[in-house]
């Protein structure tokens, strides 16, 4: 019986063990510090390859569309104006 209590107690606290990292990892992953780093890197893994070197094709599709919206823009105004 006794073997069996401590065997219990065993349990819960190693339960209680894996819960407390599994909080501590959550409040990590929830930090706004966090949550800004991994989206810094995954906005720099987009323009630039793991070497360092930049990644011509997409910032090309970035700097196409930014121009097609600032074009649009002046379109429309133009056409308001008018």
């Amino acid at each position: 019986m006794n073997d069996q209590v401590s065997s219990l107690e065993r349990e819960i606290e190693q339960t209680r063990d894996r819960l407390a990292a599994t909080i501590d990892q959550l409040v990590y992953r929830a930090s706004p510090k966090t949550i800004v780093k991994r989206e810094v890197a995954s906005v720099k893994a987009y323009f630039v390859d793991p070497s360092g070197a930049p990644r011509q094709d997409n910032i090309i599709k970035v700097v196409g569309g930014v121009a097609g919206v600032v074009a649009l823009f002046v379109l429309v105004r133009r056409v308001v104006r008018d």
